[in-house]
């Protein structure tokens, strides 16, 4: 299972809020609900959010096995 815990962390310290992504950066509000429940999300959202974090797919999503 992918979970986006990471994600959010990774968002504080970059100073980046869920608002700021809706609104300044044009992610959906459908695709942000998917990441909070960890649903699936399309590799163009992860690309376009490693871009505005400037960060590696690690720093925000991480395989668990469970």
């Amino acid at each position: 299972m992918i979970v986006f815990d990471r994600l959010w962390q990774t968002m504080k310290e970059r100073g980046i809020s869920q608002y700021k992504l809706l609104n300044e950066y044009h992610i959906s509000s459908g695709q942000l609900d998917r990441l909070r429940k960890n649903g699936n999300v399309n590799t163009y959202t992860l690309s376009q959010l490693c871009t505005i974090l400037k960060c590696r797919l690690e720093d925000i999503a991480e395989y668990r096995d469970e």
